[in-house]
């Protein structure tokens, strides 16, 4: 397979085409036409020798070449941002791209942080993708970014973990609930609802390893993938919750919500910075990591 065939711009074509799942959209992102793109595509296909997408009514999926060269293009970006640090670096880093992704619970604190990297950094062009922690590993299992911020890293894969702050758990109840300012023991609270985060998330991972533990038994009246809305309902009266300390703001200063100390609570399990082992991380990526490894030792533990 003549390599010459196949252009950079083809490759970046077709890794949105993949990214996005739609010709229309990759077309889109990219400011090309359609018709623009679907000849790109079609020009890879032919020096590929096999087809990379396939049809599904108005859906497209991926073919088994199409993985293959998705991944070889995912690998070749590395080596890509490899040689940019490099140049980066002779430069001063003054210029470059930072991809992190986090699970939602970080988003409370880590746009901080950041925040303060692009200060200090105010020409390096970031990506940040925020979601679930399914999604995140899912991301770091396709190697689309630098780095991954969770508590709970996936257990199957070859990666570098880097603990750099504190993330405790707690429970949370309306501040009228007659467990407020009491020592309490889980088990007393077997009778409450709970509202807990859904089943994949950091949080639920947390509360369901200490229930395992522990023996205990929670009435789960509803889960869901927001914290807002958990943090709402308990305000409200509707039950009681574990949520990280990060996501509950200054909920428990306004007297919305408040802590309850039960025992065995918080559970503490650090956030943790992660990336692939095989993954040549960029200058800013490694200038990053090293802010918030820098910035976790700084703050310590959250206030309890």
């Amino acid at each position: 397979m003549p390599r010459r065939r196949i252009t950079f711009r083809q490759l970046q074509t077709f890794e949105a085409v993949a990214r996005h799942a739609s010709f229309s959209k990759a077309a889109e992102a990219l400011h090309l036409t359609q018709p623009a793109v679907s000849i790109q595509i079609r020009q890879v296909a032919e020096a590929v020798g096999l087809p990379l997408f396939e049809q599904h009514g108005r859906e497209i999926s991926l073919t088994a070449a199409g993985e293959e060269l998705l991944a070889a293009v995912r690998r070749l970006d590395d080596v890509w941002n490899g040689f940019e640090s490099a140049i980066d670096a002779l430069k001063g880093m003054r210029r470059g791209k930072l991809r992190v992704a986090l699970v939602t619970t970080a988003k409370y604190f880590l746009p901080r942080m950041l925040g303060a990297f692009c200060q200090r950094y105010p020409d390096i062009d970031i990506e940040l993708e925020i979601a679930n922690r399914e999604r995140i590993a899912q991301r770091l299992r396709d190697n689309r970014d630098d780095l991954y911020i969770m508590s709970y890293p996936p257990e199957d894969l070859d990666i570098v973990v880097h603990p750099f702050l504190e993330n405790e758990h707690v429970v949370i109840a309306p501040p009228a609930h007659w467990a407020v300012g009491r020592r309490v023991t889980l088990a007393a609270l077997a009778g409450e609802s709970f509202l807990l985060r859904e089943a994949g998330s950091g949080s639920r991972h947390a509360i369901d390893q200490h229930l395992a533990a522990s023996g205990a038994h929670l009435k789960v009246r509803l889960s869901l993938a927001s914290n807002e809305a958990i943090r709402a309902l308990v305000a409200s009266g509707m039950g009681l919750a574990v949520l990280s300390r990060h996501a509950l703001g200054d909920a428990v200063e306004r007297g919305e919500v408040a802590v309850l100390d039960v025992k065995g609570f918080p559970l503490r399990q650090p956030w943790r910075v992660v990336h692939l082992r095989t993954k040549l991380l960029p200058l800013p990526a490694q200038a990053f990591l090293a802010a918030l490894l820098a910035a976790g030792e700084a703050a310590g533990p959250p206030p309890r």
